[in-house]
């Protein structure tokens, strides 16, 4: 139970990655905050979660919305007193070539993205400086790292919560916070297209050196080490979780 009486809040997660990131918490005894545009998914979650003898809540929220963060974050703290461990895992894609992106398509993804995570960053970070204590988790890409076709908003915004990283981490290091960054590679519903799309799946499958996706269940657990004690004196670091793929 290495998150036993914690309290989480987990964005993005009504399926993939931060489906399973609140379900692994749970089962380390943390009360997790399931937030997602998409209440009907949330609460599957929860009930999961639930039927598992873990605590947990939904809560429908668009990150990029200001209040609507605060208004989440106001009910969790409400129910459990407090946030310890915020994962701004919440995300969206808004596919084109570079010459045929829309202004609209950019500041989606950004919106979501990077002014999403700041802020639920900026709706708890007030309590965690209070409290000496926090664990900020964000979740990049090796779209953010290496760039990508196809998906110029998208790579800049991963790209961005790389800086978002290591400026939190080094500004709130003096409260006891660590913020780290995750570049999970996965199968879920954002990689679907890469991932079975005949134009594009072998070409993906040979960038990553272990030769498949991995699924959602074994991201969790670096998703666990960041938020527990075991990651005390970690801060500030971009760990690829990918199979290899952004090895340089």
């Amino acid at each position: 139970m290495q998150l036993k009486d914690r309290v989480a809040i987990v964005t993005g997660a009504g399926q993939g990655i931060g489906a399973s990131v609140a379900k692994a918490y749970a089962r380390e005894g943390a009360r997790v905050a399931v937030i997602d545009m998409n209440f009907d998914a949330a609460n599957c979650v929860v009930h999961d979660i639930q039927a598992a003898a873990g605590q947990a809540m939904a809560v429908p929220c668009d990150v990029a919305e200001r209040e609507q963060v605060q208004a989440m974050v106001d009910r969790v703290t409400a129910a459990w007193g407090r946030v310890d461990i915020l994962v701004n895992n919440a995300g969206i894609t808004r596919t084109a070539m570079l010459h045929k992106m829309t202004v609209e398509q950019w500041n989606q993804v950004l919106a979501v993205h990077l002014t999403g995570s700041f802020n639920c960053l900026q709706a708890v970070v007030d309590g965690m400086m209070a409290r000496c204590y926090g664990r900020i988790i964000y979740v990049t890409s090796a779209a953010g790292v290496l760039g990508t076709i196809g998906q110029i908003n998208y790579s800049a915004a991963k790209a961005g919560i790389l800086g978002m990283t290591k400026s939190t981490a080094k500004e709130l290091a003096r409260y006891n916070i660590t913020a780290n960054a995750i570049a999970p590679g996965a199968a879920t519903p954002m990689t679907q297209t890469i991932r079975t799309d005949e134009r594009f799946k072998e070409k993906y499958l040979e960038r990553i050196p272990l030769g498949r996706w991995a699924e959602p269940e074994e991201i969790a657990p670096v998703f666990v080490f960041f938020a527990s004690d075991a990651s005390a004196y970690v801060t500030g670091q971009i760990l690829a979780a990918d199979g290899g793929m952004t090895i340089h």
